[in-house]
């Protein structure tokens, strides 16, 4: 088992990002952006022969041209018009930047590209910075939106709905009505505008405003007030998602935010109406709310908000099928649930157990041992001090064991009583818990365990239990693994007999469908083990099976229930990783939910979904009862295609200094690691670079991919690091299953160490996944290329060497194909139209589209397309001439209705033959066996057999 990633400090070097923004001062406005422009900077001219030149680049005062210098061509030459520009892109998005041997090295966030004249040529270019691209976007796409009317930009930043609001808060507190205030009172009104502020921050701002305007007085004018909220209030990258989304105005009406909720944040069945109650609820000024438009501050908040959360809502319900045998489910288990420090020296404490199941956790752990006046305690046998009356226990579980969870909850009972005092558990258990006990008798005629559904609000038992056909009272029964394991440690003697202990009939009758035995080995088990009997694996037990038979290890999860536990050598309680023994199907990982870090938050991320109900099904390819599954993968899981998971880190909020950081000022430098957990071929990390000393709005910048082959069993950790730590470096985490995570503009909100979600702390990201293939021509910056010939490997079959078995999966080779083709040959077409619209593979075909009717609309406004339905799909007729240019852009449109036809139609007859062949293939599953051992296969090679025929019917399926 690979170590995990999340155990280490982030591999790669330390890299550092100086913002260049001009003198700090941040981007609030187009003016902002203007102003920047005309100063000028340099940027890296792109061209197709892969040569990159440095030019320096200027906005015209009159905001007319754009020129660069140095330049072989004259003044005149070296220019380009506002009013040539056709569109402005963010990201290596062009042929360009696609061709160009260098683009590899170009990071995504820092390229742009201007497209202009009727040809749609481009000039590419490359910032230093993600922020200096961002100012030029979005200053670049503000001019072209108003060059098509007179501007007085200047003028323009003091009549934005933010200023009239902003001048209205102003008022309101103004009670003199002399247009000035005391610097406190306006301190504590931004202050309460955005709680987030420090104190010290606004009062250094209103310094560095009188010492510039060299004033005597510490009195605060309308028009200071206004540029102290706006510099402090804005966050530039929110600023420009918010110039791009609205099409170059300074707020969003219900149109554009109906837009970005659909093609940006993946909202199906948004109306006007839904938008426009969004902005009365999000809105700050009394105007915006009634013309319906939303700047700045109020989307911002909006993005902030609880109905922008990363975790998808539909995963905070019960979504997955309840019905199926209760081994199909991971558990949420605890392990010495008594103890809430380490288990040396930890006294039991009531508090381990209110915790526990609180957080739905739905296999809890009893040591029961003989107390004083007959009365059983619960007891850490290392430290006897403070023993908890089993009693209390007992009423305390009964009073919270279906709080957080209507789903059935196992008592893993730990008995070292006395006979006599046995009983006395028996009847405390009965009394208290009443018929919410399950002891109904397993029936032999079923072959799985009962669903959690089936046992809804029951108590289930685990424990030993006397032999069944012995008529007796009490009985010897061996001791429990992990009491055994422990001893066997202490005492170094291995060759020793398990101990064994006497056990009352009482106590057995309460043990229905968790019979704890000794595992021996996979083969005894599939012969002998009922499906009502349970094995307790220790972590290094499970490990070694782990990696020497994780196929076996899935196979025998389908039917039984695991347990694996700690080792006994973490005397600090610390947690093993659960994702190890999730991969193998292992359903109950006990971990020491006293012992926060990295592997907890594994355990509490993976337990969030399903409603946080403390039971998820496990993937198909895990339960069904043909298919086959390793956990040591090199990367192909038959049968699922793989997707890829594009992130990108925009920015950080609110970052406190590490808790346990010594002596060193309130400065950090952040950096963000990205962990993927799942199965080993999946597991893999990336960090940003380092942000230096801003621990209030950190701008990132920066785009990840990863390539996820088993998306079910994914999750994604965002831990916020310091780079600049003495004793602890650790900010703030996040973890999330992949299939919980929502596209689009997302923040996250960060957990402390011990799992505490920090008010105001979050992460700003943007999410997409997509098709592995991504399709389109191989681009060289994607994974797409690197993967081309393995793209199928999914899909290939196994030869079992059984004639008749083989002929039977032959006949399904091309019906595969056909599928595989199909479905390529659509993602390959529909990537050409983003490509040729210069959208990344991210985007979404509403962003297509949306782009695709601004450029089918000539110069006078009228279409140069007709949209015709022909045998019930759309087809662009174009009307007249069309430039070359568009021609390509219809062709790929054209060509993606096709692909699309094409799918529609012969989709279901590729279906039903793949279907027919995994149906024809299953008849003879229960006859393998002897088949095999007429054609005198025998041993490994049997084995080998029956596996392909697994792999064949899972690709399948």
């Amino acid at each position: 088992i690979p170590q995990d990633p999340s155990n280490q400090k982030c591999g790669r070097k330390k890299t550092v990002s100086f913002s260049s923004m001009p003198s700090e001062k941040k981007i609030s406005s187009a003016s902002d952006c203007i102003s920047f422009m005309q100063a000028g900077c340099e940027l890296k001219k792109v061209r197709p022969n892969s040569r990159i030149y440095n030019r320096f680049f200027t906005l015209d005062p009159d905001l007319q041209a754009l020129r660069w210098e140095p330049s072989k061509k004259d003044l005149d030459k070296a220019k380009l018009d506002i009013s040539a520009i056709k569109e402005i892109r963010l990201g290596k998005n062009t042929e360009t930047f696609r061709n160009n041997g260098l683009a590899d090295q170009i990071s995504e966030d820092c390229a742009l590209s201007v497209i202009h004249g009727e040809n749609y040529e481009s000039l590419d270019l490359v910032a230093n910075s993600a922020d200096v691209a961002n100012i030029w976007v979005s200053g670049l796409r503000y001019l072209v939106s108003r060059s098509k009317q007179p501007l007085d930009l200047m003028e323009n930043s003091h009549n934005t709905p933010r200023f009239a609001w902003l001048k209205a808060v102003f008022e309101a507190a103004d009670v003199d009505g002399n247009g000035i205030m005391l610097e406190d009172t306006a301190v504590e009104l931004i202050k309460k505008l955005n709680p987030t502020l420090k104190e010290s921050k606004i009062r250094l701002k209103f310094k560095e405003i009188q010492k510039s305007k060299e004033k005597l007085t510490t009195r605060v004018t309308k028009e200071e007030f206004c540029e102290v909220f706006s510099e402090l209030c804005t966050r530039p990258e929110v600023y420009f998602l918010l110039v791009q989304i609205s099409k170059n105005k300074e707020y969003l009406d219900a149109n554009d935010l109906m837009l970005f909720l659909e093609a940006e944040q993946g909202v199906t069945h948004i109306t006007e109406e839904m938008c426009l109650d969004i902005i009365r609820r999000y809105e700050l000024s009394e105007e915006g709310r009634l013309k319906g438009f939303l700047a700045i501050d109020g989307f911002t908040q909006y993005l902030l908000s609880s109905e922008c959360d990363i975790f998808d809502p539909e995963h905070k319900k019960i979504v997955q099928d309840m019905t199926q045998p209760l081994s199909h489910y991971y558990i949420n288990a605890s392990h010495n649930t008594y103890l809430i420090e380490d288990q040396l020296r930890g006294p039991a404490d009531i508090n381990g157990y209110v915790r526990a199941l609180k957080m739905s956790c739905r296999s809890i752990e009893l040591d029961v041992c003989d107390g004083p006046d007959n009365e059983p305690i619960i007891c850490n046998r290392n430290n006897m001090t403070s023993p908890l009356a089993f009693r209390n226990v007992i009423e305390v579980i009964n009073k919270l064991a279906f709080f957080a969870s209507e789903y059935p909850l196992i008592l893993c009972l730990g008995n070292h009583c006395s006979v006599q005092q046995q009983k006395v558990v028996v009847q405390h258990m009965k009394r208290i818990f009443g018929n919410k006990l399950y002891t109904e008798a397993p029936l032999s005629s079923e072959a799985y365990l009962p669903s959690p559904e089936k046992l809804k609000m029951k108590i289930i038992v685990k424990g030993k239990k006397l032999p069944c056909n012995q008529d007796v009272l009490e009985g010897e029964v061996t001791d429990e693994d992990e009491e055994a394991e422990i001893s066997r440690r202490l005492s170094e003697d291995f060759s020793r007999e398990p101990k064994l202990i006497w056990l009352c009939k009482e106590l057995s009758d309460l043990v229905s469908l968790c019979k704890s035995i000794q595992y021996k080995d996979f083969e005894t088990s599939m012969k002998s083990q009922n499906y009502w009997e349970m094995c307790s694996f220790s972590e290094a037990e499970a490990s070694r099976i782990a990696n020497e038979y994780p196929e076996d290890f899935v196979n025998y999860n389908k039917k039984f229930l695991s347990r694996v536990y700690p080792s006994a050598m973490r005397i600090d309680s610390s947690n093993l990783n659960p994702q190890d023994f999730w991969n193998c199907g292992c359903q109950i990982v006990a971990m020491n939910y006293q012992t926060p870090g990295p592997m907890m938050d594994l355990h509490t991320g993976w337990f969030l979904q399903n409603g946080g109900c403390g039971y998820v099904l496990r993937p198909s390819v895990m339960r069904d009862e043909v298919s086959y599954f390793s956990a040591n993968t090199k990367g192909i899981v038959p049968g699922v295609s793989p997707q890829v998971l594009h992130v990108k880190i925009i920015s950080g909020q609110n970052f406190p200094k590490p808790k346990g950081a010594c002596a060193k000022g309130d400065v950090i430098d952040p950096y963000v690691c990205i962990e993927i957990h799942g199965i080993p071929a999946d597991c893999t990390e990336q960090r940003t670079k380092t942000v230096q000393q801003n621990s209030d709005n950190p701008i990132f910048d920066e785009s990840f991919e990863f390539q996820i082959n088993l998306p079910e069993l994914a999750m994604i950790r965002f831990v916020v690091l310091d780079d600049d730590y003495i004793g602890d470096e650790f900010i703030g985490q996040y973890t999330i299953p992949l299939e919980c995570l929502q596209p689009g503009y997302r923040h996250i909100p960060l957990r402390s160490f011990v799992g505490d979600i920090m008010e105001h702390v979050t992460l700003f990201v943007h999410i997409a996944i997509t098709n592995r293939s991504g399709g389109g021509k191989a681009q060289k910056r994607s994974l797409s290329a690197r993967i081309g010939k393995k793209a199928r490997e999914y899909t290939m079959l196994r030869n079992t060497g059984l004639k008749i078995i083989d002929d039977i999966f032959k006949l399904a080779v091309h019906p595969l194909r056909e599928a595989t083709d199909m479905r390529e040959n659509m993602q390959n077409a529909m990537v050409s139209v983003k490509e040729l619209c210069g959208l990344p593979p991210i985007a979404s075909l509403k962003q297509c589209i949306l782009t695709l009717s601004s450029r089918l609309v000539s110069s006078d406004n009228t279409p140069s397309v007709a949209l015709c339905m022909k045998d019930t799909f759309p087809y662009l007729e174009p009307l007249g001439t069309v430039p070359d240019v568009q021609k390509k852009v219809l062709a790929a449109y054209d060509l993606m209705i096709q692909e699309s036809r094409v799918l529609i139609e012969t989709a279901d007859t590729t279906h039903d033959k793949i279907v027919q062949c995994q149906k024809a293939g299953m008849e003879f599953h229960e006859e393998l066996h002897n088949l095999g051992t007429k054609e005198g296969l025998k041993g490994r090679k049997l084995s080998k057999a029956i596996e392909s025929f697994a792999w064949n019917i899972t690709v399948l399926k």
